[in-house]
Formats: C-alpha cells, structure tokens, sequence
C-alpha cells in the first residue's frame, strides 16, 4: 500500500530519504533515552504510572513513525529504521560515557 508516492523504491528522491533518516535519529534518540529514563524509574523504585506512561509513549512514537514510512514504501522505510539504529548509537554512547 502506497501514499501518493507511486515509485518504485530506487526512484525516491534522496532529500526524501534524508528525511527519513533525520525522523529516524529523531525517535531513536527519544526511544531510546527513555529506555533508560524507564529503566533509571523501575530501579530505583519510582511510580508505576511514569514508568507505564514512558513505555507507551515510546512505542507508540516509533510504532507510528515506522508504519508511516512503510506507507511510502520500503526505502523510506529502510531508511527511518536506519536512523532509529543511529540514534541508538548516540544515546548508548552518551550512556556510557555518564556511567564511568
């Protein structure tokens, strides 16, 4: 199923997949920073409700981000999941440098 973008996957403009890829970074660093937000609230003994409110808001921002690319096709879509693995690797990186 395809938005108004009826290409094929090799013919998306690279401004469009740039994009995606800038969206991606975006949702990955929030996904996974409040991963870790999450993570710091369940061990430290915080309320349940933060920790439910954090979990859903995470998954429905990456839910939501991936199906919309998947609607464009599967080079938005590849390229949103690659930026999502790109923000992992910034806030993995920041987390292990305040860790030391």
């Amino acid at each position: 199923m395809n938005l108004p973008f009826n290409q094929s996957w090799l013919a998306v403009a690279p401004f469009v997949l740039c994009a995606h890829v800038a969206a991606g970074v975006a949702v990955g660093l929030f996904f996974f920073r409040a991963l870790w937000w999450n993570t710091l609230v369940i061990v430290g003994g915080g309320r349940v409700s933060t920790a439910i409110a954090l979990t859903v808001s995470r998954f429905l921002l990456i839910g939501g981000l991936l199906t919309l690319a998947a609607f464009e096709g599967a080079a938005p879509l590849a390229a949103a999941s690659l930026g999502v693995f790109i923000g992992r690797v910034f806030v993995l990186r920041s987390i292990g440098k305040n860790t030391r």
